[in-house]
């Protein structure tokens, strides 16, 4: 097709792309707020609905029966968040009209793709403290702690074979590792406390003259409990000293904690990083590894081919996501302080919401952890009755990649978290474009739908009773 035609299609759908986001969300894209009511309601009811939510953006009521149409409150931004309106418009024009291969160094069209994937490798270099020769475009953090871990620990095997870790790490890294040591690595998984932080001294016991690596998750994905990376890495370098051996490299996933806590490769003393797009109001399918040039990081490559990406990833480097999640990392950058307010102002707010109206709630990870992610079990509460009861709040009872399992959630159960509280929890992900009036509502149905539950249990009425029923010794039949 002509360019000039392409363009001249591509143009008005842009435009209106762009409208209809910011006619729904002014600030941003909270057309993902919308909760429903029963099809019951009446039409006096929908009006007095109507009126209590006419300052929150997603609702319509309809005329027809006086039903509240739209989608789930949306509190699981663990699992994704919402592209940015503004990494839409960064996009959008390497899709129509710049569509060029970056790689492509005879001709504009690749010079022009080329300069939107160098800005963005500068962008997501500054948010995190790192030189942008530094950063690696990849699939998404998966990937980044695949190529990280599995790398590292080939480059190095002819002389170190040990692998340290944390029990609580995200699957991807637990699974890199349960590899490895089907490869002939020894892994060592720390355990956590109560609150999910690592010991320190459980590491420096733990280090070896043959560890080659040391991963650890700066902010969970679960509890949000932030890992204590500086004090790590001081550790690494004050053993290396001691023992007189090389200093294990360091890794961090940071997919749950670029953009929402302040991350500084350098004064923090990392050696490798991932980083997810989609978790930072970015586009899906694109991430990016940072991997310290000096002193050197080396690794071996898990993809080989053209040589891209200095030959640790190659492929073609997608440009228009790229340049999303290079948008989406400048806008961090910027925002991040502003964002964190807002967001440790709608934690408290939740917190408190709940816990005061709600008895024998456990909040589960550190109280300092990272605000947007509060994880709260209900006692004497089933947990799939209690996430089947809230299907107009979209919620989580874990890690969104080890949903599919029935079992309780293994950060929990790290934490000493006893099966049955596992079972009851959730996560509530608390993100840039939350309102105060979603919490509000996410309050009101929480403190409806656990007492209704409570109410149906006959575990709930001996407590009420005053039996304490851990005493009771059940038969078994």
């Amino acid at each position: 097709m002509n360019p000039a035609r392409l363009r001249a299609l591509a143009t008005p759908l842009r435009a209106g792309v762009r409208a209809q986001l910011r006619a729904a969300a002014p600030r941003a894209v909270r057309t993902l707020v919308a909760p429903t009511t029963p099809a019951s309601a009446s039409v006096s009811e929908a009006h007095v609905v109507e009126e209590a939510v006419a300052d929150v953006p997603g609702f319509k009521v309809s005329s027809k029966g006086g039903k509240i149409a739209g989608r789930p409150i949306y509190l699981d931004m663990q699992a994704t968040t919402p592209m940015d309106p503004r990494v839409l418009d960064k996009m959008m024009p390497l899709f129509t009209e710049q569509y060029g291969n970056p790689h492509s160094r005879t001709h504009a069209y690749g010079w022009e793709a080329e300069e939107y994937v160098e800005e963005a490798r500068e962008n997501v270099a500054k948010l995190i403290g790192a030189g942008a020769k530094d950063i690696v475009f990849t699939s998404g953090a998966t990937e980044s702690n695949n190529m990280i871990i599995k790398g590292i620990a080939n480059f190095h095997k002819s002389k170190k074979r040990h692998i340290i870790t944390t029990q609580t790490e995200h699957k991807c890294v637990l699974d890199s590792c349960r590899f490895l040591s089907t490869q002939g690595f020894e892994i060592t998984y720390l355990p956590v406390s109560q609150t999910g932080l690592i010991s320190l001294d459980e590491l420096k016991a733990a280090l070896r003259p043959d560890t080659s690596l040391v991963s650890i998750m700066a902010v969970n994905n679960e509890i949000g409990v932030i890992q204590p990376l500086a004090e790590i890495s001081q550790l690494l370098k004050a053993y290396a000293k001691e023992q007189g051996v090389t200093k294990p490299l360091f890794h961090t996933d940071a997919a749950q904690a670029v953009g929402k806590i302040a991350i500084d490769v350098e004064a923090m003393g990392i050696d490798a990083l991932s980083i997810s797009g989609h978790k930072i109001y970015g586009p899906k399918g694109v991430g990016a590894a940072y991997v310290r040039r000096r002193p050197r990081v080396r690794l071996e490559p898990l993809i080989h081919g053209g040589g891209q990406e200095r030959g640790l990833r190659s492929g073609t480097v997608p440009a228009p996501i790229v340049a999303g999640l290079g948008e989406a990392a400048r806008i961090a950058t910027v925002e991040r302080e502003a964002d964190h307010a807002h967001v440790s102002k709608l934690s408290e707010r939740l917190i408190n919401g709940i816990t005061s109206q709600v008895e024998h709630v456990v909040r589960n990870g550190d109280v300092n952890g990272y605000p947007g992610c509060v994880n709260l079990s209900f006692a004497y509460v089933e947990g799939e009755s209690l996430l089947m009861a809230l299907k107009d709040v979209a919620l989580s009872s874990g890690s969104a990649c080890t949903s599919a399992s029935l079992e309780p959630s293994y950060v929990l159960r790290a934490l000493g978290a006893a099966d049955d509280m596992a079972h009851s929890s959730l996560r509530f992900g608390i993100g840039r474009f939350t309102t105060e009036a979603e919490i509000d509502m996410v309050i009101d149905r929480i403190v409806k739908v656990v007492t209704k539950l409570r109410d149906m249990s006959p575990l709930w009425e001996m407590v009420q009773e005053g039996i304490d029923i851990s005493k009771i010794e059940w038969s078994g039949h």
